[in-house]
């Protein structure tokens, strides 16, 4: 929904604007209301609105003179449509020199009034492609140049791209972080740029998915660096994606963002071989052998084969894993090693996906044992081909079954999807469901009313945020499903009793003790 802020210094004209136009009929809502101008000032910083409905005609500050401040203060200025009781061509005139959206006289029409939010939406999302388009093609263009920095492209001609378009001029002192989720999920990049509102995008997937970022020292020093890699590691981590957060040493300028990398790289390896998760500075590790690093490769193949419910290719992986001679190099151990981060994998995901992994395991083992007491290729082998073929079939059978579990699959999306503007309503039309009725069963099957469940899921996500990052909580209001900061505090201290900005300030005050 867009959101409109309304300004009048009649509050009978504010409730006419309210209830007599159908702003959601054209993709709208009121997020908020002003009596004038110094208070819709105030309210345009805070909601950010993307439609103000104005009276030409206020004390202290004019319409137009709205118009001309919100320009000056707010990076990207709001659409108006201006109102005004005067049939004056001057005011109409100066009003498109503001560039304003739309010019109405009052008393308004209702039928022309909503042809002009038709237009005004129409607008607004052409706007906003535009926008996501030139975004994501400067994304890619950052992501394109810090892969070639990372694996040690030069040139002149990179450097002075690179520097342009990171904001490296000079030689800056830097500092690299990556992300390593194991599984990396999809929305892993947008969930790590949370952590840095404020600062310019510089971050990358490096060829395997991992997330890097690349940090200025003079924007973020290093102690405000490790709260965040120590927030991240704890925020980012799920049953799925245990997260390593590497950290690097300060490097100087764009050619030491390499070597930077590297750092975070050897630490990363270092760790997940270590079966450890968290945040990490800087170590220095023997790189693993060549061996190592194609067997890993292998098993990552098998392990998305039989994700995939794919057992042909599944079974083909695992021959490859035992027909390659680098795997007789890496030894049997390694081997172990790797099949039991599968077997951990595998039964994440058969729980995630309502199975029972302890019933998985226990035919998988019924002939062939535990395989942490193998000592030969051709009972890991065995084992392997077994422990794919019957993960295969039992994921391939949920995901049968959920598909026909719809309650499964609402409960699931709003889990995954409450940081947004989740109604039952349009949760209802989605899956195909009568509203009344669908509310009926979410209660039956959480045990609690949709909006409880929804807003305890963002509290709790918000409680959190508070906890780990230094987002402000205006933005975390945002961040957890809520686009009016007052709605957010209420609803933040009917559910824990306190403020979020007391919430915070306990946990900072418990830490430091």
């Amino acid at each position: 929904m867009l959101q409109v802020l309304l300004v009048d210094d009649e509050p009978w004209v504010l409730e006419g604007l309210r209830t007599m136009v159908n702003w959601e009929k054209y993709g709208f809502q009121v997020c908020g209301e002003a009596l004038d101008g110094p208070e819709a000032l105030l309210k345009m910083q805070e909601l950010q609105p993307d439609l103000v409905v104005t009276d030409i005609h206020m004390p202290v500050i004019s319409g137009l003179e709205l118009i001309e401040r919100s320009k000056r203060l707010l990076v990207k200025p709001p659409k108006f449509v201006i109102l005004s009781g005067y049939d004056d061509f001057n005011y109409a005139l100066t009003a498109m020199r503001q560039r304003v959206a739309e010019y109405l006289l009052k008393p308004i029409d209702e039928e022309g009034f909503e042809a002009i939010l038709d237009r005004l939406a129409l607008t607004i999302a052409e706007e906003r492609e535009l926008e996501r388009s030139s975004s994501r093609k400067q994304s890619l263009f950052k992501n394109n140049i810090l892969n070639r920095l990372i694996q040690g492209e030069e040139g002149a001609q990179l450097e002075q791209e690179a520097a342009a378009a990171l904001q490296l001029e000079g030689d800056p002192e830097l500092c690299c972080l990556l992300i390593d989720a194991g599984a990396y999920p999809p929305d892993l990049k947008q969930r790590v740029l949370g952590y840095f509102p404020l600062n310019a995008d510089r971050s990358f997937l490096d060829g395997l998915g991992r997330v890097g970022v690349i940090v200025r020292t003079d924007e973020l020093p290093q102690t405000q660096l490790e709260e965040i890699g120590l927030a991240m590691s704890g925020g980012l981590s799920g049953p799925e994606s245990p997260v390593i957060v590497a950290m690097s040493s300060a490097g100087k300028g764009i050619r030491s963002i390499r070597e930077l990398y590297q750092q975070t790289l050897e630490t990363v390896k270092a760790k997940r071989e270590q079966g450890k998760i968290g945040f990490f500075l800087p170590c220095h590790h023997p790189q693993p052998m060549k061996t190592e690093e194609v067997l890993k490769g292998k098993f990552e193949q098998l392990l998305d084969a039989v994700l995939e419910g794919d057992a042909g290719t599944a079974e083909a992986a695992v021959e490859e894993v035992f027909g390659s001679s680098a795997c007789g190099l890496a030894g049997v151990e390694s081997i172990r090693a790797f099949a039991a981060n599968m077997e951990l994998t595998l039964c994440r995901r058969i729980k995630k996906a309502g199975g029972d992994a302890d019933d998985f395991m226990v035919r998988v083992q019924s002939n062939e044992g535990d395989s942490g007491g193998m000592n030969d290729y051709p009972s890991l082998k065995r084992y392997l081909h077994k422990l794919c073929r019957e993960a295969s079939l039992v994921l391939a059978g949920l995901r049968r079954q959920n598909e026909n579990n719809t309650m499964f699959q609402v409960i699931q999306y709003v889990d995954e999807e409450f940081r947004s503007k989740l109604k039952l309503q349009t949760l209802a039309k989605k899956f195909h469901m009568n509203p009344t009725y669908l509310g009926q069963v979410f209660k039956k099957e959480t045990g609690k009313a949709f909006n409880e469940y929804l807003n305890e899921k963002r509290i709790e996500e918000a409680k959190r945020l508070l906890k780990r990052t230094p987002m402000k909580i205006s933005d975390i209001a945002l961040q957890v499903g809520y686009p009016n900061t007052d709605y957010f505090i209420s609803k933040f201290k009917q559910a824990t009793g306190i403020l979020p900005s007391v919430f915070k300030s306990e946990f900072l005050n418990d830490v430091s003790k």
